[in-house]
């Protein structure tokens, strides 16, 4: 929750420092393995989003899935991820 409140905040570095080094995330247009390459693509996207709505939040350990719909002020709407 306080990486999403870093981004919120378009503190980068401070959404950086809760990640690993290596991750897995899968969202609806593209995965990534390193964290730095998901962070220059949401910080392409960051403009357009509006909110991010979280659905649920699962943890086991240092491993966290969360659900959630990218909700955008663009033509592609909400995407859920």
């Amino acid at each position: 929750m306080r990486y999403q409140g870093a981004m919120a905040k378009d503190d980068w570095a401070g959404a950086r420092a809760y990640l690993a080094d290596t991750i897995a995330f899968v969202g609806p247009f593209d995965k990534f393995s390193r964290p730095d390459d998901l962070l220059v693509t949401l910080k392409k996207l960051h403009p357009i989003v509006e909110r991010v709505d979280i659905h649920r939040v699962f943890a086991d350990g240092d491993d966290v899935c969360m659900l959630y719909d990218l909700v955008t002020n663009s033509p592609a709407g909400t995407a859920y991820v």
